[in-house]
């Protein structure tokens, strides 16, 4: 079954123009309902509230860092299956260690296009329709 892209989609990032960014890229690829976050502290909250689908995370946030959310959400027994996107400019081999350890789903690391987006969230969470129309690097 193809992943239906009309399901709950939360973004967290702590910059405003980064949440429009990644809202309008995955509008772009069909998404339909999207939420953003500026902090893991208020989206654990969400998170726990609401049913999503998918999680599209930043690494460097405060008061709670993009690891420590998904630490929290896979502690968590209703979240701990959430597909979890870690969405970051952080590139070390030692970050992206520390997020496999604690279960991240998949990595995507800025700058990046449509198209690297759609074959992570592809590889995480199954197939769905193909794109046209991509746009460049964001």
């Amino acid at each position: 079954m193809a992943f239906d892209r009309s399901r709950p989609v939360l973004i967290v990032d702590d910059y405003r123009d980064i949440v429009r960014l990644m809202t309008n890229l995955l509008r772009e690829l069909g998404f339909s309902d999207i939420d953003g976050e500026a902090n893991g502290a208020r989206a654990l909250r969400r998170l726990r509230s609401r049913d999503y689908a998918l999680v599209l995370c930043d690494w460097n946030m405060t008061p709670m860092t993009g690891l420590q959310l998904l630490k929290e959400v896979r502690a968590d027994e209703q979240l701990r299956k959430l597909p979890f996107i870690m969405v970051t400019g952080v590139n070390g081999a030692e970050h992206v260690q520390a997020a496999r350890e604690a279960g991240v789903s998949n990595y995507i690391v800025k700058p990046f296009n449509v198209q690297a987006v759609h074959d992570r969230i592809e590889a995480t969470v199954g197939r769905f329709a193909p794109i046209t129309g991509i746009s460049s690097a964001v």
